[in-house]
């Protein structure tokens, strides 16, 4: 336990120390993306609002889909692809962070253990977006706006711990295997069609959704649905909170404890 401990203050630490230089990456990040753009940050905007539009007709008009639970599809959609999209920006982009800067890694003693970091304030613009469009569409369809909103901080925290974990780990094999990128893409794709972003987990049998809430990112897509739309308390269901928080925990931990036995031979593979 102490072990573990210590890699948590150790981690804490280094965030604080190095946040002069975390602010600066996440600045270059975002404005990275914009280079050689007309329309820069507007794009933060175009891209989520017609991600929406286009799910929203396919299987709203396209596939007919029906209000879940009485609560509008587009509403309900929005709110679980807020957080996955988030997620899966994360993941996939800390995957790489460590390869697309070698020449960090290789010229100067870099902590390349904050690149998950950056990655996560990074996507706080586009999940913004997300969040101001869900809003938005809340709004639009007459429903209530209530404190129950304020739980996405925490559950964007919860996921941030466990997407964290798994930006140590995969960053950490994609150094020594470069199909670690897309074994990630490959279980982005099954989580994004196996979590219930698009269709509702009530239609499964009671054994099937058991399994199915063995995915951690459940836990997130369904407390956001539960902040925004069901003003659910995120203490209701305590069991479940307490077995994400236990898988979030070991990943967090085994992310760190593979990052830091292969970080000394980074520069060497690179």
């Amino acid at each position: 336990m102490s072990s573990k401990i210590k890699i948590l203050w150790y981690f804490i630490r280094l965030i604080i120390d190095r946040r002069n230089l975390i602010l600066e990456m996440v600045r270059r990040e975002i404005s990275v993306q914009y280079v050689g753009s007309w329309l820069g940050f507007v794009w933060t905007f175009i891209n989520p609002a017609v991600m929406i539009l286009i799910f929203w007709f396919v299987f709203g008009f396209g596939l007919k889909t029906q209000p879940m639970n009485d609560v509008p599809f587009v509403v309900w959609l929005t709110a679980g692809m807020a957080i996955w999209f988030c997620f899966s920006e994360i993941w996939s982009g800390s995957t790489l962070m460590v390869t697309n800067n070698a020449h960090l890694i290789k010229k100067v003693v870099f902590p390349s253990s904050i690149f998950p970091v950056v990655k996560i304030l990074s996507s706080l613009v586009s999940h913004a977006v997300f969040l101001v469009l869900l809003i938005l569409l809340i709004v639009l369809h007459d429903m209530p706006v209530t404190v129950y909103f304020f739980q996405a901080v925490y559950y964007f925290f919860a996921m941030s711990v466990l997407v964290l974990g798994l930006g140590w780990l995969t960053s950490a094999l994609n150094v020594f295997l470069r199909d670690t990128g897309q074994v990630v893409q490959l279980l982005l794709q099954i989580g994004f069609w196996s979590t219930p972003i698009f269709w509702d987990i009530q239609i499964m049998p009671e054994n099937v959704q058991r399994i199915l809430k063995l995915n951690p990112v459940f836990y997130i897509v369904q407390g956001y649905r539960d902040s925004f739309i069901y003003s659910v308390p995120f203490w209701q269901d305590w069991q479940w909170a307490l077995y994400y928080w236990l898988a979030a925990a070991g990943i967090f931990i085994v992310g760190a404890l593979v990052f830091r036995r292969l970080k000394p031979h980074f520069a060497d593979v690179i």
